[in-house]
């Protein structure tokens, strides 16, 4: 049997290429992944101990939230307060940062995280995951908002788990893209798929046709020009996918190509977008990048967006870079 490459060793053979590099990172990292064990346990479990269906209350996004997007939260929480490693926190489910108890150090990193992204599908046994995003901060400081209103293209790491049939996380720290399978005998992730690259040509999108009254024009000819298959402009047939859940949406892209789309709609003015920024569009973005592909919002780059707010709403499209680029294209054309 050949040699498996175990996420930590991975992480600690890299840190050996930075002469400065103190192992703070790698410790951090180690506990978000902890962190994920523990939830792909309770997702797995799901009814035999009683943490699906709705909590009856709702997050500071005004969205019903399910037992384990609370569940979740907490066990995010309490796995990196402790350590050292970090300066602040922010979660989907929290309307402000979150603070560092007086007991335990301030470390030099900010995470910002979503802890259960497709909660909406966790009574339904579809795949659900875990985004997280990693800044710089201050070291020893108490962390204002400000601090974590960074460009994407700040970055140091970003990361998603995909809880599916097999537990999977895929990470990047700005070389390349990596993916890790958890073995669960040893309750190690597993390195494999090294370098992944997004396929250049593709013939899937994924969007939510229901709002499709709302979209903008260049969206509208997008998927219509799509649906009009081999007899339409594009001259091939289309396959549409759509899953409600990022992660797994991201992940087959990675995977086989393709493009999502949840772009800005007419519906209310007010609203954007429906993806947050900080920690949903972001380390999307840095991941789809890093691996070959695009993201905008159809008329900027996801990256070069400076946050307003740490629950910001953006529109996002992201994937094969021929596709995103058509689709800015239109938008341009508009």
């Amino acid at each position: 049997m050949s040699h498996q490459v175990t996420l930590t060793q991975f992480i600690i053979e890299q840190q050996r290429g930075l002469p400065d590099a103190s192992g703070t990172f790698t410790l951090l990292l180690n506990n978000i992944v902890t962190a994920c064990k523990q939830i792909s346990h309770r997702v797995n479990c799901g009814a035999l101990i009683g943490v699906l269906g709705s909590a009856e209350s709702e997050n500071v996004q005004g969205e019903v939230q399910k037992k384990l997007d609370i569940i979740t939260n907490d066990i995010m929480v309490k796995a990196l307060d402790w350590s050292g490693s970090l300066g602040g926190m922010a979660s989907e489910e929290i309307n402000d940062p979150i603070k560092i108890p007086k007991q335990y150090p301030k470390g030099k990193y900010l995470v910002l995280f979503d802890p259960l992204d497709g909660s909406s599908n966790i009574d339904i046994n579809l795949t659900v995951g875990t985004i997280f995003s990693i800044l710089r901060c201050r070291e020893g400081v108490e962390p204002e908002t400000e601090d974590f209103l960074r460009k994407g293209t700040e970055q140091v790491c970003a990361g998603f788990v995909l809880y599916g049939p097999s537990t999977m996380l895929v990470l990047t720290t700005g070389n390349g893209v990596n993916a890790f399978t958890l073995d669960q005998d040893i309750g190690e992730f597993i390195l494999t798929h090294c370098n992944m690259k997004i396929p250049e040509d593709s013939s899937e999108f994924a969007i939510n046709m229901s709002n499709q009254r709302f979209w903008e024009p260049p969206v509208k000819r997008y998927i219509d020009e799509c649906v009009a298959g081999v007899d339409g402009p594009r001259g091939k047939d289309f396959n549409m996918r759509w899953v409600a859940s990022l992660v797994a949406e991201v992940y087959r892209i990675l995977t086989r190509g393709g493009v999502f789309l949840y772009p800005h709609d007419l519906r209310d003015p007010s609203k954007p977008g429906k993806l947050r920024l900080m920690y949903e569009a972001n380390p999307m973005a840095f991941i789809i990048e890093q691996a070959g592909g695009m993201c905008s919002t159809g008329r900027e780059r996801i990256l070069d967006l400076k946050p307003s707010s740490i629950h910001q709403r953006v529109p996002l499209i992201l994937g094969s870079k021929t596709e995103v680029e058509r689709i800015i294209g239109y938008h341009q054309q508009d």
